[in-house]
């Protein structure tokens, strides 16, 4: 009971408890934050002070590393960038490689079964044609004679496909067995014989041995059960040695001049359609995007510059500011510039997924100088151009800063080690080096044009031109002309008003503050602005649950290639069965146990097989001896029975025998293979058929492993993509929590984080419906939206919170008019900049439009309509005033500037 009383009487005085810790808090927050801004008002002093050392030595140091281009370096391998590092399927790919080396591997030639290496690939098709009749196997055979004839002089010597294939055991070259069934139907027409029957996609050669030929006939009409009668494509690998330097140095030859040769082919037999592939075109086409985005990006360039000083441009030739457009961009280049040097001088290599660097720097440093030259237009003509550069700083550098700070951190999460996928990693590292250089220029090298032009302001010089403006009484003597290129606002007596009525001749200003603020706070248009903010989520919700993933090596590429023309031929034509799986018994099992041979034969059900194991228990059978022999007997038979028939030769490859203790001979490894039946979702398939195998390998008392090289690309590939994302939303609202007492009102870092997720939210869903996957691109984007968001909501957020003794709806419109302008002037100049990569074709230009236009774009509809129709019912809420008429007397003047530090005048004693 007594305890219980002492309760109740803490808990009613918990009230008077909590205000001196309110108070405290707060207090703590506007010392550091008004801390910060004095900090931020001596270093804009100090710039001002030093305006030609500020603007020489950013261009100097740019000019010094953009030296290191004669380093410059391509990346060339891509699994490095875009495979996950970290995989189980590359641990299986290296003990695959220790059982069964390449050459042992590529005796069946089975659709790259452990590495690609180097090779050659064409898809032969004819349309509505069949490739098995007479005319066209007699083609397809002289074009496999002409390759194989096919010469490449290097050093000196002439190499063809001979010298450069894989050897079987009689020294021969390796081919893909559907050559060997075209030259059987030849010899067949030939002598007038009937043609031996093909069955697929497993048929018998004439040696006698089983041979897959899913991967290689496409397009098959069947006859029968498991008979042909004709097929529209027909596929041919050519795979290549490439054990040291010299041997690749010629194959990589070799591969240009088989390209070529295909396309003399092509025109002089343009009955039939040929589709090359090489093992180095997708490395090709993905560094091509580069190539076709030149001129696309100087258009994007020039759009952006003219739009950037249109959007500084006024009527008033005095305090225009078109030169401080064009310097933004300046700014930004001379940060990429130096970026890229000490990129290149840190001996990193270019990829094509760069392109999207210079974009997020331009979104981020736009809004930043607009932001800058918002708060010039409120400081007062009357002081010294020191005092307003370092108003400046004091009030748009603590929220720039903070920006800055959030991007580094959340791309710096992504730039850590523990980045599964390179390409994702080398993207984040390079990112934050650009960004900050892209702060500190706009620091240094913007900010001291800015006092550069103030000086020519004060001066009443024209701002082009830097002649000085006659007085009024002199201009009216001048030509029509020279008036109008002379037009200036002259203020007599410098007073605050006069101030503001100068730069409101600014188009967007006036329209922003005549028009747009009545009009989006109006009762009547708010029901229809949170309406259309449902519908936008409904859209949004219905796209996000429609996000899948992209693995698929032809989402990075150029459009207009061999890579993305072969893969359209592969789906259309060879999508009814999955590449062949590898099936690797990696220990000694009991295979002439009943209950093993069960055991693995209901594991290949359902799988179309080439198994030496089902082929030796079918010999057992047909000598009508029983399978559950003992152990020796069933490996003599094996070794000396079974692998020494002419049909069941090759599977000598697949098989590894050691002795034991005893000295006797036991099957110590083993493989077969398996291709799975699929339909044009293949990929979806493959790693569905993946995860299934890898849960019953670790359920099963056989030990096995599968593997593919595909495998490579698609494990782990949804957590490997997703981690940066997930790590940088983390990061991000551990940085805007711990940041709370650096803002005016926690209000503020609850309205950021909200506006950050519903933001997020939009552009994943939309980027869906769009036809974008989830793949490291879009991934990279998505990090950087909510980087944008936050950086554009943010100002204009902490404005209203300041705000005091006025309405919701007089701040909301307070914040408009400061921040609407900036961020509407920098979302139109990076949407024009994106406009351009909409015509490169190529795949990843197009994940990074789309994503990054859809980041403006849902950002400035939450910046200008879904925030400022929120803010007028919900938190933070402000005290009105008691007197109404007073109030709307004077409120249009009083609630002004209530909470900027730029004014050294008091509004309301002016009043």
């Amino acid at each position: 009971m007594v305890v219980s009383r002492r309760w109740e009487r803490l808990g009613s005085r918990r009230p008077f408890l909590s205000l001196p810790l309110w108070l405290q808090s707060r207090m703590l927050r506007q010392v550091l934050r008004e801390g910060l801004r004095t900090s931020f008002y001596k270093l804009g002093h100090f710039v001002a002070n030093h305006p030609v050392f500020f603007l020489s030595a950013p261009v100097l140091v740019s000019v010094l590393l953009g030296a290191s281009f004669s380093r410059y370096r391509v990346e060339e391998n891509m699994e490095h960038l875009l495979a996950p590092k970290h995989s189980l399927a590359k641990i299986e790919g290296k003990l695959v490689d220790s059982l069964f080396p390449v050459n042992r591997s590529k005796h069946t030639l089975y659709s790259d079964l452990q590495t690609p290496g180097r090779y050659g690939r064409v898809i032969v098709t004819t349309g509505r044609g069949n490739v098995l009749d007479q005319h066209h196997v007699d083609q397809i055979l002289e074009l496999h004679s002409a390759v194989t004839a096919m010469q490449v002089h290097v050093l000196g010597f002439n190499y063809t496909f001979a010298h450069l294939c894989l050897l079987d055991d009689n020294s021969s070259c390796i081919v893909d067995d559907i050559l060997h069934v075209l030259e059987g139907l030849r010899t067949a027409w030939a002598y007038n014989r009937s043609a031996p029957p093909l069955r697929y996609p497993i048929t018998t050669l004439q040696d006698g041995r089983e041979a897959y030929i899913g991967h290689q006939l496409g397009g098959v009409q069947p006859a029968g059960r498991k008979a042909v009668r004709s097929a529209r494509a027909l596929q041919l690998t050519y795979h290549l040695q490439a054990a040291n330097p010299l041997n690749d140095m010629v194959a990589t030859g070799w591969e240009a001049q088989f390209c070529r040769a295909l396309e003399l082919y092509q025109e002089s037999h343009p009955e039939i359609t040929l589709y090359p592939f090489t093992s180095s075109s997708p490395q090709r086409d993905f560094q091509k995007t580069t190539k076709v985005s030149e001129c696309p990006l100087l258009v994007s360039l020039c759009v952006c510059a003219s739009l950037a000083v249109l959007c500084c441009s006024m009527r008033d030739c005095v305090r225009t500011k078109p030169w401080l457009g064009l310097l933004a961009l300046v700014s930004v280049g001379l940060a990429t510039l130096t970026s890229a040097g000490i990129i290149n001088l840190a001996g990193g290599n270019y990829n094509s997924t760069f392109l999207g660097i210079p974009f997020i720097m331009l979104g981020h440093g736009l809004l930043g100088t607009f932001e800058m030259l918002s708060s010039w237009r409120r400081t007062r003509e009357d002081q010294h151009v020191k005092e307003r550069v370092a108003a400046v700083f004091s009030d748009c550098m603590l929220p720039f800063t903070a920006s800055t700070a959030l991007y580094l951190v959340t791309f710096g999460i992504g730039a850590s080690p523990f980045t599964n996928i390179e390409a994702v990693r080398l993207f984040c590292q390079n990112t934050c080096i650009s960004v900050l250089f892209n702060y500190l220029y706009i620091l240094t090298f913007y900010g001291s044009n800015l006092v550069f032009t103030g000086y020519m302001e004060n001066n009443y010089q024209h701002s082009l031109f830097c002649k000085k403006v006659p007085k009024p009484e002199l201009l009216l003597q001048k030509p029509a002309w020279y008036r109008f290129l002379m037009y200036t606002q002259f203020n007599e007596e410098a007073s605050e008003l006069g101030d503001l009525r100068a730069y409101e001749s600014h188009l967007l200003v006036a329209f922003m503050k005549r028009y747009y603020c009545e009009w989006i706070t109006n009762t009547y248009v708010k029901p229809f602005v949170i309406l259309f903010y449902l519908i936008y989520v409904s859209f949004a919700l219905m796209g996000y649950l429609q996000v899948s993933e992209g693995s698929d090596l032809s989402a990075v590429v150029a459009t207009e290639t061999s890579t993305i023309a072969y893969t359209r031929a592969q789906q259309k034509y060879f999508s009814s069965y999955s590449p062949v799986i590898g099936f690797y018994i990696y220990e000694s099992i009991e295979y002439w146990n009943a209950s093993v041979q069960e055991d693995l034969l209901e594991y290949t059900k359902g799988f179309e097989r080439i198994s030496w194991f089902e082929s030796y228990l079918g010999y057992l059978r047909g000598l009508n001896v029983s399978a559950g022999l003992a152990r020796r007997d069933f490996t003599e038979r094996l070794r000396a029975g079974f692998l020494k028939q002419p049909q069941f030769l090759h599977f000598a490859d697949d098989i590894i025998f050691g002795r034991l203790a005893d000295s006797e001979v036991d099957v110590v490894a083993s493989r077969m293979f398996l291709v799975a039946k699929t339909t044009e979702n293949k990929r979806e398939e493959m790693r569905a058929l993946l995860d299934t195998l890898r849960k019953l390998s670790l359920t099963s008392r056989i030990k096995f492993i599968i593997f593919n090289p595909s495998f490579v690309y698609m494990d782990r590939y949804a957590s490997s993509v997703g981690a940066p994302l997930k790590n940088s939303c983390i990061a991000a609202l551990f940085l805007l929590f711990f940041s709370a007492f650096l803002v005016a009102d926690s209000l503020v870092n609850v309205w950021l984080t909200v506006t950050a997720a519903s933001v997020e939210f939009g552009v994943i869903g939309f980027m869906t419906l769009w036809r974008v996957e989830m793949d490291c691109v879009s991934v990279l984007c998505l990090i950087h939206s909510l980087n944008y968001a936050v950086d554009s909501c943010g100002p204009l957020l902490a404005t209203f919170a300041l705000g005091r003794e006025c309405t919701r709806t007089r701040w909301v419109k307070v914040a408009l008019e400061r921040h609407g302008v900036p961020v509407l002037q920098s979302c139109l100049c990076h949407g024009a900049a994106l406009l351009p990569l909409a015509a490169v074709p190529s795949n990843l230009t197009g994940t990074l439009f789309r994503c990054l236009f859809l980041s403006a774009v849902v950002t400035l509809f939450h910046c200008l309509a879904v925030l400022p129709v929120l803010l007028t019912f919900l938190p933070p809420s402000k005290k009105k005033r008691k007197g109404k008429k007073g109030a709307e007397s004077r409120g249009e003047i009083e609630c002004v500037e209530m909470g900027d530090s730029t004014r050294v005048v008091d509004q309301i004693t002016t009043v």
